[in-house]
């Protein structure tokens, strides 16, 4: 049994973005982290090893210094980590993207058992589409939302967060699931697992590893290929700097009033 995990790494947003003309992200200029719920879907995967033993890869599409991210998550845990990289790919929308990770996921091998892992959305983009367009691209189920996991021989059994609770549902693997960071706490990096990362296997796959794959077209990756393109990028206006009221209850009230009503508010 093996379980991919889909992991991004993004932009650092508690600093300055920065856009390309295109209306792109420039990454190359921006601090970058992994994203936050990737690694909810990443502990949930390392729980389950912990029960049953098996295989957890962790699979990303990005520039090369992506690696240092794929190593951090093998010092946690991973049995080893899939770098897809390579200037056709790059541009890509949420669309192209999923059909370049499963085509990788394809090319590694989908086996009966199988799960693939993803966070619930990225925190660049939000648009939560990565995930459920995988499984739509591998035509293998899958559950959103999810927060809690459990194995039960051939299947899954998940609960799906919902708008007013909770629903159980029972899924046959191989399967997609997408992680909330409800579900659970990230480990952190063993002291042995940074001593082993380098040591454990790290591939990357370019075009011309994957042009075999029935997904893998140049009319339908990278920036030329994605149906949908930004129309406008830019970082928002700094809010202004606060104003601190002080005095008594009485006071600070009277001038709270007063100040609303300066601003026609009340």
């Amino acid at each position: 049994m093996k379980i991919y995990v889909c992991v991004k790494q993004v932009p650092d947003t508690s600093g300055k973005v920065a856009v390309n003309e295109d209306g792109t992200l420039n990454r190359a200029s921006m601090d970058t982290i992994t994203n936050p719920d990737d690694l909810n879907a990443m502990e949930a995967a390392l729980q389950l090893k912990d029960a049953t033993g098996c295989k957890v890869i962790a699979v990303s599409m990005g520039p090369p210094p992506a690696e240092g991210m794929l190593r951090q998550l093998i010092a946690m845990g991973a049995d080893e980590a899939i770098l897809i990289s390579g200037r056709e790919f790059g541009g890509s929308d949420t669309f192209a993207t999923s059909q370049i990770i499963a085509a990788a996921i394809n090319h590694v091998g989908l086996d009966e058992e199988d799960i693939v892992f993803c966070g619930r959305q990225a925190i660049d983009g939000d648009t939560a589409q990565v995930g459920p367009q995988i499984a739509d691209k591998l035509e293998i189920p899958q559950v959103t939302y999810v927060a809690d996991i459990k194995k039960d021989g051939k299947d899954v059994v998940v609960k799906r967060m919902l708008e007013d609770g909770y629903m159980t549902i029972k899924v046959k693997t191989p399967c997609l699931l997408t992680c909330i960071k409800e579900l659970n706490t990230p480990r952190y990096m063993s002291v042995s697992g940074i001593m082993e990362c380098y040591s454990k296997p790290l591939t990357i796959l370019d075009f011309d590893a994957l042009k075999d794959e029935p997904l893998i077209e140049l009319d339908t990756i990278g920036l030329k290929g994605s149906p949908t393109n930004i129309y406008k990028s830019f970082t928002p206006p700094q809010k202004g700097v606060g104003v601190m009221l002080e005095g008594d209850g009485k006071e600070t009230a009277e001038a709270l009033a007063a100040t609303l009503a300066a601003k026609h508010i009340i």
